[in-house]
């Protein structure tokens, strides 16, 4: 009808979902892949000629102690190769945010002992939480405004209020379960954490974990599920700690 106003509704139409890194980011992300897989095959090259059917990455206890039973025979005669290939596949979980680290700390007690096990755990754990680090600082932000935009947003404002007692903030983060560790890692540069804070809360805060979980290897096979790891009094040391770490951040922001 000649006049009559005629009314035009709108859809939307869903945009698919874009691939949250570029061409240069997959690439970069692809070369880090790559420089551990040629570490690996390294490793594997220079080890007798056996079968190597039992490694793989351990999910369960049952797993690990079959993987503890096998290495025990090589970690005396291939001491340097176990150790470079522990070291690789830890750093490499810890880089691309894998779980089952855990699984790698018990295993460290088992073949290593305490002092020796928590040396390598701690020294493993920071050196690929410093490379997730520097990996995120170069490709995280789309990654992380993808998948945990809301937990992004939270750790972004933590961190902005706590600025000046941030040490403090990040040594509570590593002692207590309120943030996973791999989401630390990916996100702290992220969020403008200094990298010698980042490193320095690390190294320190994993350290009663660390202890905890390796000295729980020495008597894997008296674990009869993960839940054993942790005894009341552990969890409590921990939340102990935690707790005074982020004493000074508590008191001074009720002084401003």
């Amino acid at each position: 009808m000649e006049g009559a106003k005629t009314t035009v509704v709108e859809q939307s139409v869903p945009t698919p979902s874009k691939f949250p890194l570029s061409f240069w980011e997959t690439t970069v992300v692809s070369t880090v892949a790559l420089i551990f897989a040629v570490g690996l095959a390294g490793v594997y090259l220079t080890m007798p000629d056996s079968d190597y059917s039992f490694l793989k990455l351990p999910r369960t206890l049952q797993d690990l102690k079959l993987l503890r039973d096998n290495l025990e025979s090589y970690t005396s005669d291939y001491t340097a190769q176990v150790l470079v290939g522990y070291c690789v596949v830890y750093i490499f979980m810890q880089t691309f945010m894998i779980p089952g680290t855990v699984f790698m700390s018990l295993l460290a007690g088992a073949l290593f002992g305490v002092f020796k096990g928590m040396a390598l755990v701690v020294f493993t754990a920071t050196a690929g939480a410093s490379s997730c680090y520097f990996l995120s600082k170069m490709i995280g932000r789309p990654i992380l405004s993808s998948l945990w935009p809301d937990k992004l947003k939270f750790f972004q404002t933590q961190v902005a209020r706590r600025r000046k007692s941030l040490l403090n903030y990040m040594l509570f983060l590593r002692l207590t379960p309120t943030l996973p560790n791999t989401f630390i890692n990916f996100a702290s540069p992220i969020v403008d954490v200094p990298y010698h804070i980042f490193l320095f809360a690390t190294v320190i805060g994993l350290i009663p974990a660390a202890y905890v979980t390796v000295k729980a290897g020495l008597a894997l096979g008296e674990l009869k599920s993960m839940g054993d790891l942790y005894d009341f009094n552990s969890v409590a040391t921990l939340f102990l700690i935690g707790v005074v770490s982020v004493t000074p951040t508590l008191m001074s922001k009720n002084e401003s």
